[in-house]
């Protein structure tokens, strides 16, 4: 039996933005979709986090999803199965009302999963656990002590592994308490990792600049074999231009592939300007396909030497990296935990992120 894992896949990111919903869906209908064909895939199985915002979403964007996803899936006959994750919660300490209920549940091929349950997947017994909270914290961690299957998929919080590239979490639950399990696919942090044991399979597509230029796709598991087969997503929606008119040419800019720009996000990183015109002419040429968002990093004026061109260079890191430089670099008191300061941090960051608004 094929199931296709997918996950955190955020209906409604970035305060519901029109132009990242539409690049996601190149991605379910051009990769995901022609996938589950592909291989044959006998059911999907989503490890958490349907939607973006715990207890909101814009009905145009859910119209989108409810008739290019779940209808889609129904009419082809399909199963999905769906556990909650913390972003499809209402409340933080129960995972009872939530989203998936309230949006999903009328479905005749969907199965909603709250709480820690064994299912069988063709010759495979597999162990569902939803997001853990502190109202199932005791009945999910007694599950994980008796349960018999071999393998796990969740929605989990694990310490020691990075949410996002770098970025490592020093919460959650201890990688001890899955010792005895054979493997452990998750959702919930978006990069992708593992340890041998402990597999987080990362998010579907880019959202935020922190994930710039890290792979994004699903993955498909055999249940008899417990192979795990990448589909990587081709779709990039952040890129970076490096401008150096000390080396680059008018022919050179001629031949490079502006189109890749059409509707994603651009970081013009300047190191060296010596000719306006030519930078004129790439700016120009960038603006006529029309990309979301164009941000040029030039805080300089005549600098030059490697060095100069390096701190431009690491001003175009993305925000989460400069917030954890930044705390680095400071001398905290011995009652201020770094690793609990940079984790705040993201959350802020996170949250701002998602509350972006657009024209629409």
């Amino acid at each position: 039996m094929k199931l296709a894992l997918i996950n955190d896949t955020h209906a409604g990111a970035r305060g519901d933005n029109a132009h990242i919903n539409d690049f996601f869906f190149k991605f379910w209908d051009n990769i995901f979709f022609p996938a589950l064909e592909h291989h044959k895939v006998d059911r999907v199985i989503h490890l958490g986090d349907v939607v973006d915002r715990r207890k909101f979403i814009n009905f145009a964007i859910w119209n989108t999803w409810k008739t290019k996803f779940f209808d889609r899936l129904m009419l082809d006959g399909m199963p999905i199965d769906l556990l909650t994750g913390n972003h499809d919660c209402y409340y933080r300490n129960t995972n009872e009302v939530n989203a998936l209920d309230e949006l999903i549940g009328m479905y005749p091929n969907v199965r909603i999963f709250r709480e820690s349950q064994d299912m069988q997947y063709g010759s495979l017994l597999v162990a569902l656990v939803p997001w853990i909270n502190t109202g199932n914290f005791e009945t999910s961690m007694q599950y994980l002590k008796s349960t018999t299957a071999p393998v796990i998929l969740g929605h989990l919080e694990i310490s020691g592994f990075e949410m996002d590239r770098g970025n490592v979490c020093h919460t959650g639950l201890n990688k001890a308490n899955f010792d005895r399990f054979d493997m452990v696919l998750s959702g919930h942090f978006h990069h992708k990792s593992n340890d041998g044991v402990i597999f987080y399979l990362g998010n579907q597509y880019e959202i935020t600049w922190a994930d710039y230029n890290d792979p994004r796709g699903f993955h498909i598991l055999d249940t008899e074999t417990r192979e795990l087969t990448f589909v990587e997503n081709p779709y990039k929606l952040f890129h970076r231009i490096v401008y150096d008119d000390s080396v680059q040419t008018f022919e050179l800019w001629k031949q490079h592939n502006f189109q890749r720009y059409q509707n994603a996000y651009v970081k013009v990183v300047v190191v060296r300007k010596q000719n306006p015109y030519l930078f004129d002419c790439v700016m120009d040429t960038l603006y006529k396909i029309n990309p979301i968002d164009v941000t040029v990093v030039e805080d300089y004026t005549d600098a030059q030497g490697d060095e100069a061109s390096n701190n431009v260079v690491n001003q175009a890191e993305d925000t989460v990296t400069i917030m954890r430089k930044c705390v680095d670099g400071m001398t905290l008191p011995s009652t201020i935990s770094a690793d609990k300061l940079k984790s705040i941090l993201q959350e802020l960051y996170v949250e701002a992120v998602n509350t972006e608004t657009t024209i629409q």
